[in-house]
């Protein structure tokens, strides 16, 4: 059944397209020559991302001082860093709160696991700067997403999922469609416009010491992926059936305990990601 990108695409419908205001506004907040205020500007056209941030604001969870009442004002406070992750993960969160039946997976267990490998990505990847660590949690975020896609072919009568128990997605995929959930998932956000650092860490997330120059940014999402594969968080039928890529360890100089630290701090947020998705809807 292997198909090109495009045919793939065509069989499971259209990919769902960033809203214009969140990639207009991730476009500015990559441009050195533009500034904040021009973000605030487009942010503020889109009713639903005005909301959004402003909700988000003000939550608990940045605990501010004082409410902010315009995006602008946002902005200063939360930074631009944290303003460009809420853009990205407000505008996915919508359409990966479904279920994902083709791969096991419950309403709501997809979105848990994006935020659960980003929230890690992002601890993994603090150690090599703030910027590194935010490009980090957007890899982690977005590193599963072409399962929305396959999902719909993995349900088709010609899909033995019985005779691949044991064994990995990734291989069944590359087996009945020629390409992994990675690499659609890479070309989906490849057509969203974002940053080919990101494309390229989502397609070697299984195996990141193939990702070249990016390889760092692979492994941190690859040692993501696999906490919260080990917390049992989003990780569908395939289970625990990714290896862990040595060379990636030793490129993060990670071990057991630095798992085990990592634990626990991926729960308390993918317990905050919850009522974000409240905030969302």
């Amino acid at each position: 059944m292997g198909m090109t990108i495009d045919e793939l695409i065509q069989r499971v419908g259209r990919l769902p397209p960033l809203p214009q205001a969140a990639q207009k506004a991730l476009e500015l907040i990559r441009n050195p020559h533009s500034n904040m205020a021009d973000v605030a500007r487009v942010l503020s056209m889109d009713e639903v991302m005005t909301s959004l941030v402003l909700r988000w604001a003000n939550s608990a969870f940045f605990g501010l001082s004082n409410p902010v009442s315009t995006v602008q004002q946002a902005i200063v406070y939360l930074g631009q860093n944290t303003i460009q992750s809420l853009i990205l993960t407000a505008s996915v969160a919508n359409f990966m709160d479904r279920p994902v039946p083709g791969y096991g997976l419950e309403r709501g267990d997809l979105w848990k696991h994006a935020v659960g490998v980003a929230a890690g990505a992002r601890i993994v990847g603090s150690r090599f700067g703030n910027q590194f660590a935010e490009e980090a949690y957007h890899a982690g975020l977005l590193c599963d997403i072409g399962k929305l896609a396959f999902e719909v072919l993995l349900r088709s009568p010609e899909v033995d999922l019985a005779a691949w128990e044991g064994h990995s997605f990734d291989e069944l995929e590359k087996e009945y469609f020629g390409i992994s959930h990675a690499t659609l998932g890479a070309e989906m956000v490849r057509r969203w416009k974002l940053p080919t650092s990101l494309v390229a860490a989502i397609t070697y997330h299984h195996n990141p010491t193939q990702a070249g120059e990016h390889v760092l940014l692979a492994s941190t999402v690859h040692v993501a992926d696999a906490a919260a594969m080990m917390l049992g968080i989003g990780i569908g039928t395939d289970g625990l059936q990714y290896e862990l890529d040595e060379e990636a360890l030793k490129l993060l100089n990670w071990n057991e305990r630095s798992f085990e630290e990592l634990f626990d701090k991926i729960e308390s947020i993918v317990t905050e990601a919850e009522n974000f998705i409240g905030m969302v809807k």
